[in-house]
This record gives structure tokens, sequence and C-alpha cells, in this order.
């Protein structure tokens, strides 16, 4: 389960940001703590299946308590991907990350 949000872009596409929980052994993260999840989809539904497919089975999003800020949104909009992370939401000096590195890392996230 994830806490969450997102916003509708005006071309109809969505950003989707999700709050997991971090991968054991994950140095970058402190221990107990989150990461965030940045999704760009066509719709909701697309965002969440391209983040199980990476195998991340259990996430669900309810409601938009936490939708994405204006900065997180570029971030997911001008990487190549679309789908990015940061252990440290909260630390603007920290670079969004591939996911790749996040599921290298420390496995499964979720």
């Amino acid at each position: 389960m994830a806490g969450g949000g997102f916003v509708k872009l005006p071309d109809g596409s969505v950003v989707v940001a999700l709050s997991l929980p971090s991968p054991p052994g994950d140095g970058a993260a402190r221990p107990g703590g989150r990461v965030r999840v940045l999704v760009h989809a066509a719709n909701r539904a697309r965002a969440l299946t391209r983040v199980r497919n990476l195998g991340l089975r259990a996430v669900y999003l309810r409601g938009n308590s936490e939708p994405p800020s204006p900065d997180e949104v570029s971030a997911a909009l001008y990487h190549p991907e679309g789908l990015v992370w940061r252990a440290r939401p909260e630390d603007e000096t920290e670079s969004w990350h591939p996911i790749a590195s996040l599921l290298r890392r420390g496995g499964r996230a979720a």
C-alpha cells in the first residue's frame, strides 16, 4: 500500500506520486523511511501498471492526499523513462534517480 496522489496534465496524461517503504538494506534512505516514486503515464491505471510490472505488486493509490508538487511533475516529464524516485523527498538537493537504480539497490520496495 502507498500514500500518494496525482495531477492531471492539460494533454490528459497524469503524473502519479507514490510514497513507498524504503527497500531493506538501502543505504540511501533512512531505516523505516520512505522513497518517493513519480510516474508519468496516460492515466492513473497505466501509471500503477507500470510500477506493478517492475515487481512492486502491492502498490495502490487511494485518494489524492500527497499529490506531486510542480517540481516533481517537471522531474517526471523531463526524464526519458518518466519513472523516477528519490530517497529523501524533502531534500531539494537530492537528484531524482531512474527506477532501475532503486530495484538494483534494495530489491522490491513494496
